[in-house]
Formats: structure tokens, sequence, C-alpha cells
């Protein structure tokens, strides 16, 4: 069995299916302050110790266990795929990541050469056409995603129902999924759920958003970045999200969910 892109509490008390761009560096935090009553000094993506993780040889067979005993409170968060696929824009493309360099080396380049992407730059105070350099990127994404070049799919933009459909396919099942729009409500329900050896007070915790200020703001409402060709690349990219989750397509702004997700039927659909 398994299990990439999963993470557990050293305690036990609950499994996380991570997906990328839907609150995962707080729901991280969360999870490894319920255990030791502080939060990981940094990006939680770079925690070697303190959270078990797939990724970690170590953790493995602890994951494996929880997993297939299912002794654990097992979830994941799914995000708005009008607002998603922009955030990976504006944090992997346009911004500059944590360490001071462009996301994944040279591949902010090469969007420029094949694509004419711009995404302009710290020292011009990144002005360049938001609106026309995100269309070529979601052009770039759906080639990725549809036919696998110039590149493999990128794990930030590929669709949330492949990365929560893993964990199915290999013999995992979620007792609840919950909406990064509706955060605090849905936490809650996890932990609430859960018992943690420290109590969490959700009011108190800070947001973990580690592409917070290294980057250009956003300059326009979600629904100017999306033309009719633009909607269609997103209906062919996430179809299954919108459907499965529950999110409106026709009205890109608006964020919020149309209805409740049906579990079993994620279960069924993706666990084919």
């Amino acid at each position: 069995m398994e299990f990439p892109g999963t993470w557990m509490t050293e305690s036990g008390s609950m499994v996380y299916r991570v997906v990328p761009k839907c609150a995962c560096s707080s729901i991280g935090q969360i999870m490894f302050y319920s255990d030791h009553g502080r939060y990981f000094e940094g990006d939680i993506h770079d925690s070697k110790d303190g959270l078990h993780k797939w990724s970690q040889d170590q953790s493995r067979a602890p994951i494996e266990e929880a997993v297939r005993n299912h002794d654990s409170v097992t979830f994941t968060c799914v995000r708005n795929p009008y607002a998603r696929i922009l955030s990976s824009f504006f944090d992997k493309i346009a911004g500059i990541q944590r360490n001071g360099k462009r996301y994944r080396g040279n591949l902010v380049p090469q969007l420029l050469q094949r694509y004419g992407i711009e995404v302009g730059s710290p020292e011009d105070n990144f002005d360049f056409d938001q609106i026309k350099s995100f269309r070529r990127f979601l052009l770039f994404a759906r080639d990725t995603i549809r036919w696998r070049r110039p590149m493999e799919p990128d794990i930030h933009w590929s669709a949330v129902s492949g990365h929560v459909a893993t964990f199915i396919a290999n013999g995992g099942r979620y007792d609840q999924i919950f909406f990064t729009e509706k955060f605090d409500e849905g936490m809650a329900k996890v932990l609430a759920a859960t018992e943690t050896p420290v109590n969490v007070d959700l009011t108190k915790v800070p947001r973990f958003n580690e592409s917070e200020g290294h980057g250009p703001k956003r300059a326009h409402k979600v629904s100017d970045y999306f033309d009719d060709l633009s909607r269609h690349l997103v209906w062919e990219i996430y179809k299954r999200d919108f459907k499965l989750f529950r999110y409106d397509f026709d009205n890109p702004d608006n964020k919020l969910p149309l209805g409740e997700i049906d579990i079993d039927e994620v279960h069924a659909k993706l666990g084919k």
C-alpha cells in the first residue's frame, strides 16, 4: 500500500492527505501543534521530525498501519478550482520562492520563451499584464495535464480530485473532506472527532501562508482572468473537481461551494 502525500501526527490522532494550494501549511502546523503544543519554526513542508510524512522512510510503516486499520480520523481539504489555479500562478510562476529564487529553476524562462508569459520582477514591482500572462499560463497548465508536455503536470496545478483519488485507490478511506473556503468550520469538525494530546484553539491559530509577500498581488477580481476560452480550459482540466466538490463553474467570483460533499460518491467515483 502506497500513500504519497500523506501526513500523520506522531500520536496517530489524525491522518491527512495533503492537497497543494488547499491550506496545507495551516493544516500541517495545526497537526504539529496538536502533538507538541508549539508550531514548527519555518515551513512545515521542511520538517523532518515531529510529524509523520510518507516521504520519510521511518514514517511509512506507522502511516500504512493507521490507514489499513482506520485507527485515526482521516481527512483532506479541497478548494475552488478558479481560485486555486490563480493562486498557483501568482505563487509558483509570478512569485519568488522562500529561497529567493524562481520556482523550479528554469521553468519561468521556459514559459517566457514557449508561451510568451511575462511575470515582472521585484525590481519593477512585478509590473506586467496579469490577465494576459495568466491566460497563457493556463494554456501551459492544460498542456502539461492533458499531453504531459512540455513537462509532467505539477502538483500545484494538477486536479484536486487526482490528489484525493490516490489515497482511495490505494486502500484508504476519508472520514471528512472539507472546504478551504470554510476552513475554520471544517477543521473544527476534524478536531472534534479527534483526541489530541494538546487542545487546539482555532481562534488563536495564525494563518500560515508561505507564499505571502513574495510576489505580485492579484490586481483584478477572479472573473476578469477567465474569458470564454479560459473557462473552457478550466472545465477541461477541472471538470471532476467542480462536480464532485460542488463548486460553481458558472460564476468564477463565487468561491463558495453550492452544496455539501457526498463522501460516499467521492469514494465511489475516485476509487475506480
